[in-house]
């Protein structure tokens, strides 16, 4: 039992990181502290001036757990770790998790390459961007490659000419084929310093080159090649005419403002490199509601930049962060970057008018999504909270559904999904083959499903000291339902009441989903009543995406087992004859009959065989008279 007063008399006067679980050990706070002492004191002292929010999180902790750092710094960064981690109910999220593009040219390599990149690297390769659009990035490599004929496979080049030969780009006239040691390395360099000025934002190098060989070809009278160059050129322009929005400072800076309405805000970040805007980017946040804006812009930053791999060397805010946080923040995204960062609020002049510019947006935004965001509010965390009303319960988190799938009782197989606040969790679905049952028995199948997963979740809630509550929260057993969604009525609804009976589970409600005669949901069976549903509810169309998801999950993994059931092979029952062995085998011996006629020191002779596997292959053909012959003339004649 975790003793509140005592707990906080342990707490030390030291930084470090918070974790606050509610009564089913989600994690649904993470904060860090200067001393942790203080801090999580703060949150169970008087109500006084506490925000709803936190006094509704307040009331929610079950228990608490801290991790004890040896700096602030470092109890920022594990912050943002646990919350990217765990998307706590009661922190501010950023809800998008993008990762932008870079251009990456291996210059390190004797025959550089061009490629597409996620994220950067500390290899020695140049990179360039970020960019905010994929696209635009695929565009503007296909642009290089048709233009310098750069290679793009991953052969260690030496200048020499390679045994195999060069591959379709070679042959599509997109690649010079160094492999095959005929363009000389101080020839393929030039091109690259031309690709890496172009990078740069030097579009008139490439434009006089494309021009030159425009009017060559025209000269020539190979107009569809001059045409081909004229569309290259065109493409070239259009990336340029992208990069008219400048800074006269010609600095790499990030632009930040947001708006807010109720609990959901929208950041509008500017993205300026070398004094250009290379795009813009919008994000959502959740949880704002009675947050001050100083903290939603901290809470903005320490998730966005935590995870993009470049930091601008200025940020220019359209909120001013608190003094302590921004010191922090300075700290802390300097050592990312490797370099100063600065942290500006701009007052006046083109900054501020940039800092307005993105405000509007973010506002545009804001009230443009508006109503998709009731909508999706009122698909997910709404239809659970009309669940939980037609079935009489304060409140639905988590839902649980199974489903059992066998053909004929052939490889019957169950199935477990899972939806937090209307939403699939699909890291805690899970598969069960069915053991115990022989033949097509639902109710044997589904007993025996449901059991394995509670006593799974009871083996994970009571595990030995050596394992944390963090550890085992991790577990999505361990985490029990408060309600199972049956795909059945009454029958299936009462072995799942069994079974947490006998189990000794009794905070976990069961309803089954009642059909009618066209097999659509018609009500809910609880509690010995079946209680109709509005068809037309935002609750009854997420009743019905869990039975789709349910069966769907099924079906696949049956499919997948009864998959591999049908290409199962004689040479598989052969004990002690692994994969290896047993390819070695298809590929000398076309066809079984000839494999059976093999003698064991034929056999032997294979590089992959020695004596005793040779031995256990022919004994089983051999040993038993032949028995193994039966039943298996219609393979003969064709591959093992």
């Amino acid at each position: 039992m975790f003793d509140l007063e005592e707990e906080l008399k342990k707490l030390p006067a030291k930084p470090g990181v918070y974790i606050m679980h509610d009564s089913h050990d989600a994690i649904i706070y993470v904060g860090k502290a200067i001393s942790l002492k203080n801090r999580v004191r703060q949150y169970f002292q008087s109500s006084r001036g506490k925000s709803p929010k936190i006094q509704q999180m307040v009331a929610n902790i079950a228990y608490f757990e801290y991790i004890v750092v040896d700096s602030e710094m470092e109890a920022l960064v594990l912050e943002c770790n646990l919350i990217k981690e765990h998307h706590p109910k009661y922190n501010t999220m950023l809800k998008d998790d993008k990762s932008y593009p870079y251009i990456r040219v291996t210059v390190n390599e004797p025959y550089p390459r061009v490629l597409y990149a996620r994220r950067q690297k500390k290899d020695k390769s140049k990179y360039f961007g970020p960019y905010t659009s994929g696209y635009a990035v695929k565009e503007t490599l296909d642009l290089l490659r048709k233009t310098y004929q750069y290679r793009n496979c991953n052969k260690q080049l030496t200048g020499e000419k390679a045994a195999e030969r060069p591959c379709l780009y070679h042959h599509i006239g997109q690649c010079k084929a160094p492999c095959q040691g005929n363009v000389p390395t101080e020839e393929y360099r030039k091109n690259i310093d031309e690709i890496l000025e172009f990078l740069g934002g030097n579009y008139g190098i490439l434009t006089k080159k494309l021009t030159a060989d425009m009017q060559a070809a025209a000269e020539q009278l190979e107009f569809e090649k001059a045409a081909e160059y004229r569309d290259l050129i065109n493409s070239v322009n259009k990336l340029a005419q992208q990069q008219k929005a400048s800074d006269t400072a010609g600095s790499n800076r990030d632009i930040i403002a947001f708006a807010t309405a109720g609990d959901e805000a929208v950041v509008q970040v500017f993205f300026i490199r070398e004094g250009k805007m290379i795009g813009r980017e919008h994000f959502y946040l959740t949880g704002v509601q009675n947050e001050e804006r100083a903290d939603i812009m901290m809470n903005f930053i320490k998730q966005y930049y935590a995870g993009t791999p470049y930091i601008p060397r200025e940020l220019l805010l359209g909120t001013p962060l608190l003094a302590e946080d921004e010191e922090l923040a300075v700290r802390w995204l300097s050592e990312k970057r490797g370099g100063k960062v600065k942290i500006l609020v701009p007052q006046r002049g083109e900054k501020e008018r940039m800092i307005e510019l993105a405000e509007k947006n973010a506002s545009m935004v804001l009230q443009q999504d508006a109503e998709k965001i009731k909508r999706e509010e009122a698909k997910t965390t709404g239809a659970m909270r009309q669940i939980a009303a037609w079935l009489g319960m304060p409140e639905i988190y988590r839902i649980e559904s199974y489903d059992i799938s066998n053909t004929s009782g052939f490889e019957s197989v169950g199935s477990m999904v899972v939806y937090e606040n209307g939403r699939p969790k699909k890291n805690d679905y899970r598969k069960f083959k069915i053991r115990t049952v022989v033949g097509p028995d639902d109710y044997a199948s589904m007993r025996e499903v449901l059991t394995r997963r509670f006593l799974h979740g009871m083996n994970a809630q009571g595990a030995g000291e050596g394992q944390t509550k963090q550890e085992t929260a991790l577990d999505s057993f361990h985490r029990f339902p408060d309600l199972i969604m049956m795909d059945g009525g009454r029958g299936q609804v009462n072995v799942c009441l069994e079974v947490l009976a006998e189990l000794g589970v009794t905070d976990v409600k069961v309803c089954g989903m009642v059909k009618d005669d066209h097999h659509r949901t018609r009500g809910l069976y609880y509690n010995n009543v079946e209680i109709p549903i509005d068809t037309g509810s935002e609750a009854f169309k997420l009743i019905t995406r869990i039975q789709d998801e349910t069966h769907r999950f099924a079906i696949e993994y049956h499919r997948s087992l009864r998959g591999k059931a049908q290409v199962h092979s004689i040479l598989d029952d052969i004990p002690g004859i692994g994969a290896v062995r047993r390819r070695a085998l298809m590929k000398h011996y076309q066809s079984l009959d000839a494999l059976k006629a093999a003698e064991e020191e034929d056999i032997a002779g294979l590089p992959e065989f020695n004596r005793r596997a040779a031995r256990q292959v022919y004994e089983f053909f051999h040993a038993k008279g032949g028995e193994k012959e039966s039943g298996e003339e219609e393979n003969s004649g064709k591959g093992c």
